[in-house]
């Protein structure tokens, strides 16, 4: 009777979990580094050593030291969990490891993320800044020119702007430099600045001013708006890994409902213990899942 209520209330936990989830030392650190650089350059994709090292010079990457200490929290973490569900060494062993394993695929999130809001910076600097530039200029090259001399842009969007030019000297039109730049970096603010200076380069249009002036303003209102959501989306964020952490400890209830004596005897059942498998393995999917969603797609309009 206490194992087919156990199996019961497991199976509730399962349901009510996928229910929530859709609905919504010096020289050891140094050996380590030196380990880690040396599989990371061997098997790192080579767009995401680029994002890799501009995260590194934003300041932004984690020191060896912060590492181990994640990688320490993460197997303490996962053995304790794992341990009250099966009180079992081994497997809480594995369970560690698994969770240790886990952190490259957290910082290629973490890191594409930090890219994503470095590179939305700075096309809201540089669509700034060339109409800024074009009011003064009334030449697409020469506002190009401007804000590219003038230091406030980092690559890789300051040699693009430098491609841009070129090409427009090259070419004797704006058109395929627009094209460039706009099929480079994916965002509204650049296509719609884009379509009109082609149309006020196509037309001749003499007083541009109120124009620029709507560009302008609308461009504020849409970097006003994704700031918001990126503190949105932090927010719910931090109460996702709440919940989903308070989760993993659920097991608990079920051992205070029914006593540890019921518990240990229902581990003897291998359905049981698949099942309680299962709910380690539900939760951390969607935690991933959520830390995924969170870093992916950061400062996209």
């Amino acid at each position: 009777m206490g194992t087919a209520l156990i199996f019961i209330i497991v199976v509730i936990i399962v349901a009510f979990i996928v229910i929530y989830r859709n609905a919504n030392g010096e020289n050891i650190y140094k050996y380590v580094a030196d380990k880690t650089d040396f599989i990371y350059d061997k098997f790192a994709p080579y767009s995401f050593k680029t994002i890799r090292e501009k995260v590194k010079d934003l300041g932004q990457e984690y020191s060896v030291h912060q590492y181990l200490i994640q990688i320490v929290v993460f197997a303490v973490a996962a053995g304790v969990v794992s341990y009250l569900y099966f009180y079992n060494l081994i497997i809480s062993i594995i369970y560690a490891l698994l969770a240790v394993s886990t952190i490259p695929y957290l910082t290629y999130l973490r890191c594409k993320r930090i890219y994503s809001e470095f590179i939305f910076e700075q096309v809201q600097v540089y669509t700034t800044n060339t109409i800024m530039e074009f009011a003064t200029t009334q030449s697409f090259v020469k506002a190009l020119e401007g804000v590219y001399s003038s230091g406030i842009l980092e690559d890789p969007v300051k040699t693009d702007v430098r491609v841009m030019i070129d090409m427009a000297y090259e070419n004797g039109t704006i058109d395929q430099s627009l094209d460039f730049m706009s099929s480079k970096y994916d965002f509204y603010m650049v296509k719609n600045m884009h379509q009109l200076f082609l149309q006020i380069t196509n037309e001749g249009a003499k007083d541009t001013a109120e124009s620029l002036e709507n560009m302008s303003q609308d461009i504020d209102l849409l970097v006003e708006n994704v700031y918001r959501d990126r503190i949105d989306r932090a927010t719910f964020h931090k109460k996702f890994l709440q919940f989903g952490i308070i989760l993993y400890f659920m097991v608990m209830l079920v051992q205070f409902l029914l006593g540890s004596d019921k518990y240990l005897e229902m581990l003897k059942t291998w359905y049981i213990q698949l099942l309680l498998h299962g709910i380690v393995a539900i939760n951390t999917f969607f935690l991933l899942r959520g830390e995924k969603y969170y870093n992916e797609n950061v400062g996209a309009e």
